[in-house]
């Protein structure tokens, strides 16, 4: 059963870290395009950060660039990603997504397979 189960978030202050994780199950995070999102309260889902899965570039909010770093664990076949320096506007469900389609980009319509979200709240 191809699946995505999250792991990680909460509550955190200003300029703490935290790492999310997502697990894969039923395929191999080697061969697949890899994205997170956020959806922000009362905004739409935005793509944070991509690996396109033919070209293997990054795509996502330049923004975030400096805060924000994905890593793979082939053996554990998870992803994660590492947030530091967070910020309120931070806070948001984090999501990470897969298809198997080759994707180039991080918009959400190109991935079709989620994992079940995870709260993100940066807080005084």
């Amino acid at each position: 059963q191809v699946q995505l189960v999250q792991s990680g978030g909460g509550l955190v202050q200003p300029g703490g870290s935290l790492r999310l994780s997502c697990a894969a199950s039923g395929f191999s995070w080697n061969s697949v395009t890899i994205g997170w999102f956020r959806q922000a309260p009362g905004k739409r889902r935005e793509g944070i950060f991509c690996i396109g899965s033919d070209d293997g570039r990054r795509y996502g909010a330049e923004s975030l660039k400096g805060r924000f770093t994905m890593s793979r664990d082939i053996p554990r076949n998870t992803v994660y990603l590492q947030m530091n320096s967070l910020k309120p506007e931070d806070t948001a469900v984090y999501y990470c997504a897969t298809d198997f389609d080759a994707v180039s980009g991080c918009d959400e319509g190109l991935f079709g397979i989620w994992g079940q979200g995870t709260q993100v709240t940066v807080v005084s």
